[in-house]
């Protein structure tokens, strides 16, 4: 993407309403609320032929700059010092209100070009507010409605001589190779040298957790800058916001969301879609880092993320945060080691990081942790590799007898990664007791180095179907 162009102005006049427009998709979350917005959202913006990014922000408040409104008025002009332009919203139903006038006034002593937009101006309602809105000194207004997507047109002329055109040779070309190529089943460009698609696009992590669990903070040590909003109070995080980052030459997309706090605990409108946001994001990564906080201890809400991410099938590692605060670190990890012993049967092997996001202790070491993680979650074995495995575990623990007959495991293999799967070829599969698929599991892992990640394992009635078929005789 060429230019970045900014949505500012202050709560409740609908930017994120207006950024969702512009990306195609509902990626900002938008609620009657004022201020749910906080932290900046980036997003691959289309207007006609033109292609740009598009920056939502938190709305502009007046308040001290140690306050949660002052830090995110930071971000704000933040996204003002790096945009190339810069779109500002008023609310032509509520017409100028003196915090318009306000930031109208900080706008106009930007180098940016800042273009005038007067939103809901649908109908007679917005006509005042569209007339006054001329006071604020910059520049003629332009009438739109993000709802409904009139003014657009007006919005194109405006934007034309700031951002890129895209002519349509170029388009045409750009649909074609991605119509061209493989995906994966997540829709995902395929390598054919490179299937895990590690060359094509970035690795997709997503930082989860419990609120106040340092998410934001260890995002901002990693990228080196105060890209998150953080604070004392506890769900800053609101959107599920995506960074891209580059480590030791790999590239990672990062992902920033919400605190999960238990379901009954969660009433609001807003936190439960901020909460959905955040299962989102687990959903459509690749990696999820469970970030728990060292001073409290492992509590039911925790083990159920980690199940979460396990049903979902991503690859897990945990990160127990605020580690500089632990004075007794011995026994505080032996706790940790009991609790990955008790807890985690489902994704045994896990890795566990210890760290601290705000002084940067451990980061190297959680990323390499996900890194390993990735390369199980796309771990495959041979169909050979596998039948011998299976012919030295059934000798040394056999299936159990089930009313005098054995359950015969006669041939596997694994026909999907991300996560493995696998599938055993076996008689009468609903009579095999599920402590016996723990330990064919707890074995996978452990011959073949399979940990951090979920194995999916089933169970098929038959012979081996890659066996040659006996010819019947003809009577």
């Amino acid at each position: 993407m060429g230019a970045t162009v900014a949505i500012i102005g202050r709560p409740n006049v609908g930017k994120s309403t207006l950024f969702n427009r512009l990306v195609g998709k509902r990626l900002a979350l938008v609620d009657d609320t004022p201020g749910v917005t906080r932290d900046r959202r980036p997003g691959e913006a289309r207007l006609g032929d033109l292609r740009f990014t598009i920056v939502d922000t938190a709305g502009l408040e007046d308040a001290d700059k140690s306050s949660l409104e002052g830090r995110m008025r930071r971000q704000t002009e933040e996204a003002i010092d790096t945009a190339d332009a810069v779109l500002f919203l008023i609310d032509a139903r509520a017409g100028v209100t003196p915090l318009d006038a306000h930031f109208a006034e900080v706008a106009r002593k930007t180098t940016r070009p800042v273009i005038l937009l007067a939103n809901k101006a649908e109908g007679r309602a917005g006509e005042s507010g569209l007339y006054e809105s001329y006071s604020l000194g910059l520049g003629d207004p332009i009438a739109i409605s993000a709802e409904h997507g009139e003014g657009l047109s007006d919005l194109y002329d405006a934007l034309k001589p700031h951002v890129d055109r895209v002519s349509e040779e170029e388009e045409a070309k750009r649909d074609e190779a991605i119509t061209n190529v493989d995906v994966d089943e997540d829709g995902e460009l395929i390598d054919e040298e490179d299937p895990a698609g590690t060359k094509e696009r970035p690795l997709r992590v997503a930082i989860v957790g419990r609120p106040n669990a340092g998410k934001s903070t260890l995002i901002n040590k990693m990228l080196g800058e105060d890209r998150m909003l953080t604070g004392p109070e506890a769900g800053i995080t609101r959107d599920s916001i995506s960074v891209d980052w580059v480590w030791r030459e790999r590239h990672i997309k990062l992902f920033d969301t919400a605190g999960i706090r238990r379901k009954a605990r969660v009433q609001e409108k807003l936190e439960k879609l901020s909460v959905a946001d955040a299962l989102r994001a687990i959903k459509f990564a690749e990696v999820v880092v469970v970030t728990l906080d060292a001073t409290m201890s492992f509590e039911k809400q925790d083990l159920q993320i980690i199940d979460l991410v396990a049903r979902e099938g991503r690859a897990l590692v945990i990160a127990i945060n605020k580690w500089d605060l632990i004075e007794d670190r011995e026994a505080a990890w032996k706790k940790i080691r009991d609790a990955n012993e008790r807890y985690f049967n489902q994704i045994r092997g896990v890795q566990i990081v210890t760290l601290s996001g705000i002084q940067g202790q451990g980061v190297n070491r959680l990323v390499e942790s996900v890194f390993k993680a990735y390369e199980a979650w796309n771990a495959h074995v041979s169909t050979a590799k596998l039948n011998r495995w299976l012919d030295r575990v059934t000798v040394n623990h056999p299936p159990p007898a089930v009313s005098g007959r054995r359950v015969r495991l006669r041939y596997m293999t694994q026909p999907k990664t991300r996560p493995p799967h696998f599938v055993v070829f076996c008689s009468r599969p609903e009579q095999l007791p599920e402590s016996y698929s723990r330990y064919l599991v707890n074995s996978l892992r452990e011959t073949f180095g399979i940990h951090g990640t979920p194995i999916r394992l089933a169970y098929r009635k038959g012979d081996n179907p890659y066996a040659p078929r006996k010819k019947r005789k003809i009577q």
